[in-house]
């Protein structure tokens, strides 16, 4: 099997291969042939998926400095190195399904970074620099432990498909509305309480996915046409409860449905269910003075003698 491995990274070198795949090959340390004399320059793509790796060589970057795309998905890598700072060219990351608690800090030198991948580890948050990552596209960090998403994640201008499924998140970091390019947003199996009021105001947000968030229990209304998956979500409202929500102005009284009950939180200093209210009365109002027309309408096309009946 070594024999085997050895003659295939001799031929990559040799015939100056772009891509290389190393996967399935049950190694437990990586492999020194592609760290001898000066590696392997024209390599572009490394594969080794499904292997045992624990960790990576420091000197990485400088054996294969023109990688664009590595894979190592399902090995049990514990720790990201800080020499993946160093692959400049880096534009796809695989690290999903290892054994990763802590992302370095110097993720965020990989400049051109395109898309990400770090579902199915043990983090318990990710580091700001990842902020930095402006060609960012796709970040996968589903079914993780975090609690928080990092605060400068609104900074990734490039970010279009986020999925932070199957963690312990209990808020959205507000800043994440800012995010000018998000197309999909999922964040199904957390213990999301509430939502930003302006997340799914931008035109590009299109997919939103909440699925078994026992705990919310409403959307923002600019959500209300781009959530595609609310299952599991909030708990069954009683009927009596629902009479109690309720929007006056007046003497007019307009009852509200009772899925808009527990929108927002007492922290939010703005009433989530105020525009929904005004909308609600906005409607009555104009129903009634619809009304009023007609009644008005009729009296004036009626005969004189009925207009006078009308009038005792």
């Amino acid at each position: 099997m070594a024999s085997e491995l050895c003659k295939t990274i001799s031929v990559a070198r040799l015939e100056k291969h772009k891509n290389l795949f190393l996967n399935y090959r049950n190694l437990h340390h990586f492999p020194l042939e592609l760290l001898k004399d000066e590696g392997l320059q024209y390599l572009e793509r490394l594969y080794m998926k499904r292997n045992s790796l624990t960790t990576l060589p420091e000197n990485l970057a400088q054996k294969l400095p023109n990688l664009v795309e590595l894979y190592l998905h399902s090995n049990n890598i514990v720790v990201v190195p800080e020499a993946i700072g160093s692959l400049v060219k880096l534009q796809c990351l695989d690290l999903s399904d290892n054994a990763l608690e802590i992302v370095c800090p110097e993720i965020g030198r990989l400049r051109a970074l395109r898309h990400l991948r770090l579902a199915n580890n043990q983090l318990q948050f990710l580091p700001p620099e990842v902020g930095d990552l402006k060609e960012l596209q796709t970040l996968d960090i589903s079914t993780n432990r975090l609690l928080t998403l990092p605060e400068r994640l609104h900074l990734c201008l490039s970010l279009q498909y986020l999925t932070v499924d199957r963690n312990r998140l209990w808020c959205v970091p507000r800043h994440l509305c800012q995010l000018p390019s998000l197309n999909e947003l999922s964040m199904a199996g957390n213990r999301l309480a509430f939502l930003p009021l302006d997340l799914g105001r931008s035109r590009e947000l299109q997919y939103v996915y909440v699925d078994n968030n026992i705990h919310l229990k409403g959307l923002p209304s600019y959500l209300y046409n781009k959530v595609v998956g609310c299952n599991g979500c909030g708990a069954p409202i009683q009927v009596s409860e629902v009479k109690l929500l309720s929007f006056s102005s007046g003497q007019l009284t307009v009852f509200l449905p009772a899925e808009v009950k527990a929108i927002g939180t007492e922290k939010d200093r703005v009433l989530p269910l105020q525009e929904l209210a005004m909308r609600s009365l906005h409607h009555t109002y104009h129903s009634f003075l619809k009304g009023r027309q007609l009644l008005v309408s009729w009296l004036t096309a009626a005969p004189l003698s009925v207009c006078r009946l009308l009038t005792y």
